[in-house]
């Protein structure tokens, strides 16, 4: 998968894969932290391009700091998934309008007739922007003749779904905290690697060695992300052998999802009454933030099947510690939501776990044992449609008809805010909403490790192994009534 930041994405996690080194070995004190930092850039020169090598020693420290789940230095009391390393934020241009070598220096002066601002001086090749004077209304763009002013809008903000990114006076990248869903799309877009997110690798290694029950929970986009011969089974046995108790797939809890959503979907069609899904931390957190009223009114009071999971694993096993595994950056946000009980401790991306299990010296590897405690409904949660598709089919096993029910399915940022804006002003036309924040769904998260498109190949062929059971009766097999399925923990 090529990203704005390929080349430095084996930098950052042969740190996080260091760190974890020094967590299991009991090493992670300052003395050892530094031989990471001069093992990653021992000089004299910067390996990937920075100013100077005493800059990008600086930035590595920063990353280490987050490997271990603490903030950058510059922004100690956040809260926030999602960060900015300062350092590695100054190389993007401050204006967002500038003049290219296509300007011809024309008599008409169009593009300074059309600025109010007096921002627009005509220099000695070429027409000029003063930044300081710009208030970036574009009308000097449009006027050119020539096309050659051009909006440089950094990638970090343009990737970002609800306007959340700003900058400071200095230039360096501002995540509003008050708006930032969590979603991560910031990371992978910044060409610089300067925005990044915690990790709880640490943590999960403390209490592995501590001798806790600690289970991994591997979601349902899992199933490809690895190559066509590393199922579920194959991750099953990766983690027991890293120190996990157990593993358990997510989609199980995409059963469960589905069972308890759709039982709230034919209430609400009943009633007359409009409603989203809840499974998507990212387009939760947009109605949260965004739109409360909707987030209210018209959610799914069912958890996420990552939550149903770690209430399931905590109900049968008292005190275990679950462990996400997934390709989601906000699903980090959802386990510090103290509003939902007995939610996930931890979650980790796909990059992350590989460089725990780096930091083993191991890898996974095909076995031969069949592993399945999810529906194919269940497993399909990952893609766009697949929870709504998983909600009808439970609608229908329990006899109910889905003819006339009009259904949204948005998967992207802009899709899932245009949807919440017209719910909001009450010219949605369909019953309910599919929301995921990621283009395709969960398999398109931000750290996925190959695009949807590559992925489908190996996917398919995984999923077309399972069997055919239904999802109501899958669920017959497990102590529903042992665990709450709502997000407030009642068990009614």
């Amino acid at each position: 998968m090529i990203t704005n930041d390929e080349s430095l994405i084996h930098v950052r996690h042969k740190i996080i894969e260091d760190v974890c080194r020094l967590a299991w070995n009991d090493q992670l004190d300052e003395e050892h932290k530094e031989e990471i930092v001069y093992k990653i850039a021992p000089g004299p020169r910067p390996a990937v391009g920075r100013c100077c090598i005493y800059k990008e020693r600086e930035i590595v420290r920063h990353r280490i700091r987050l490997a271990e789940g603490l903030n950058p230095v510059n922004n100690p009391d956040s809260s926030n998934m999602v960060q900015v390393i300062q350092p590695a934020c100054d190389e993007c241009p401050l204006s967002a309008y500038s003049v290219t070598d296509n300007c011809r220096k024309c008599l008409g002066q169009a593009c300074k007739s059309a600025c109010h601002f007096g921002a627009i001086t005509i220099g000695e090749f070429r027409s000029h922007i003063d930044s300081t004077k710009c208030k970036e209304c574009g009308m000097c763009a449009s006027a050119c003749p020539f096309g050659a002013i051009v909006h440089l809008e950094r990638p970090c903000k343009k990737s970002c779904p609800v306007d959340a990114i700003s900058y400071d006076e200095f230039g360096y990248c501002v995540i509003d905290e008050s708006k930032c869903i969590s979603c991560g799309h910031c990371i992978h877009n910044c060409p610089f690697g300067a925005i990044s997110a915690k990790t709880f690798l640490v943590d999960i290694i403390k209490a592995i060695k501590a001798g806790r029950e600690v289970y991994a929970m591997c979601a349902p986009a899992t199933e490809g992300q690895f190559g066509e011969k590393i199922s579920m089974a194959s991750i099953k046995d990766a983690c027991i052998k890293l120190g996990f108790k157990d593993m358990v797939e997510v989609g199980l809890g995409g059963d469960m999802t589905a069972a308890y959503e759709s039982l709230e979907w034919s209430e609400a069609r009943k009633e007359g009454k409009k409603m989203t899904t809840s499974c998507c931390p990212g387009f939760i957190n947009m109605l949260k933030k965004h739109f409360p009223k909707q987030y209210e009114e018209n959610m799914s009071s069912t958890v996420s099947p990552m939550c149903a999971i770690s209430r399931y694993l905590k109900a049968m096993h008292p005190g275990c510690i679950t462990v996400f595994i997934g390709p989601c950056v906000a699903k980090k946000s959802e386990t510090a939501d103290k509003s939902v009980p007995d939610n996930a401790d931890y979650a980790m991306t796909y990059g992350e776990f590989h460089a725990l299990l780096l930091s083993r010296d191991m890898d996974m590897e095909p076995v031969e044992d069949e592993y399945q405690e999810s529906s194919i409904w269940g497993k399909r949660f990952a893609t766009s449609g697949g929870v709504a598709n998983a909600v009808l089919e439970c609608m229908q096993e329990r006899g109910e008809s889905i003819d006339d029910i009009k259904l949204l399915k948005c998967a992207g940022g802009a899709e899932c805010k245009k949807a919440l804006t017209l719910l909001k002003v009450g010219r949605l036309p369909e019953d309910f909403i599919e929301g995921m924040a990621c283009p395709g769904g969960c398999v398109g998260g931000p750290s996925r490790h190959k695009t949807e498109l590559e992925l489908k190949r190996s996917r398919e062929a995984l999923l077309k192994k399972a069997d055919n059971r239904k999802v109501l009766e899958n669920l017959k097999n497990y102590p529903m009534d042992k665990f709450s399925m709502f997000r407030d923990g009642h068990m009614e």
